[in-house]
């Protein structure tokens, strides 16, 4: 017997092997994280595909250590990994459509609404839904989309314009905080800032409810954590909304500041389903628009069959404008 020789291959790496089989088990076992502090389960689910990074580094790690043992335990995670998100691998996309949607949080500040517009317009879709519209840009996004779309309604920082007719256009309530000025003039302020739609589009075969929101934004604090509060209290009334909803054929549309991911979402997923999950190409990544690492535009639909779903190319905004091709 050799004094000194190393260990064999599957005694090799034993750190390697337990922080793969630790990745595996974070990964299978992500709904288990809780939220009571910090909303930490929320914030792991958020940029849940990005774990996966972890599974790459491990394995050059174990062929360097040459551990068999580490190998055998990225099994785990490359498993899980895959089951969760090995779908959104491929191209589901299929050709045709009877009705193609654009969704667009053009962003408060941007610096060139009248190009965002034209872009907009240039994408053909039949319906699109604009999100974060501010008063000063309103009137620039309804001159410069007038010609495209002869029916528009705006409520609040929302909108949506159709080449389609438009009826029962009303705000929803996703019970913002709408600050101090809501004591004082409750509806003034509620309408002035309502970030949530619903109207009735007149298609050829029949109508469509169409919701457009934009949920209130997250806020990471090193001291407070991954704060959700506002957005949380937007996706149970929508859901409620929703639920109520008496048309068989569905669809929303806007920026709901999250992934589909987060558990948070249970009240709408578990309504409506991912135009992207069902046809999309990719994970559809729409934020930020320099360096998108999440989808937190979404286009949800019930009674209704999504057939492509895709990220367009940038605009003047910080996110990307998302869209799908749906048929009946």
């Amino acid at each position: 017997m050799r004094t000194g020789s190393r260990p064999e291959p599957w005694k090799r790496g034993p750190v390697l092997a337990a922080l793969a089989l630790l990745l595996g088990l974070f990964l299978l076992l992500h709904a288990e994280i809780p939220n009571r502090i910090g909303n930490l389960g929320s914030l792991v689910e958020t940029f849940l595909p990005w774990f996966g990074l972890f599974i790459p580094v491990l394995l050059a790690g174990a062929l360097w250590r040459r551990s068999a043992s580490a190998v055998a335990a990225l099994l785990l995670p490359v498993t899980v990994w895959l089951n969760l998100f090995g779908g959104l691998l491929g191209d589901k996309s299929h050709p045709g459509s009877d009705l193609t949607v654009v969704s667009h949080n053009v962003d408060a500040d941007n610096p060139d609404p009248t190009g965002t517009a034209r872009d907009l317009a240039a994408s053909k879709a039949d319906v699109l839904a604009l999100e974060e519209i501010t008063s000063q840009a309103r009137g620039t996004y309804e001159k410069e989309l007038a010609k495209t779309y002869p029916y528009h309604t705006v409520q609040g920082t929302v909108g949506l314009w159709s080449k389609l007719p438009l009826s029962q256009t009303r705000p929803v309530d996703i019970a913002m905080d709408y600050g101090p000025l809501a004591a004082t003039k409750p509806m003034d302020v509620k309408m002035e800032y309502n970030r949530a739609l619903r109207t009735t589009v007149a298609t050829e075969q029949g109508p469509l409810a169409v919701y457009v929101a934009h949920l209130g934004s997250v806020r990471f604090n090193p001291r407070a954590g991954f704060w959700t509060g506002s957005r949380d209290r937007g996706v149970q009334a929508l859901g409620k909304a929703i639920a109520a909803e008496r048309n068989e054929r569905v669809m929303l549309l806007g920026d709901l500041n999250g992934t589909l991911d987060d558990r948070a979402f249970a009240g709408i997923t578990s309504q409506l389903r991912s135009a992207q999950d069902a046809a999309g190409d990719g994970f559809g990544f729409s934020w930020p628009a320099k360096f998108p690492v999440a989808r937190i535009d979404q286009i949800l639909v019930r009674g209704l069959q999504p057939k492509s779903s895709r990220v367009l190319s940038a605009t003047g905004s910080d996110h990307l404008p998302v869209g799908a091709g749906i048929s009946w």
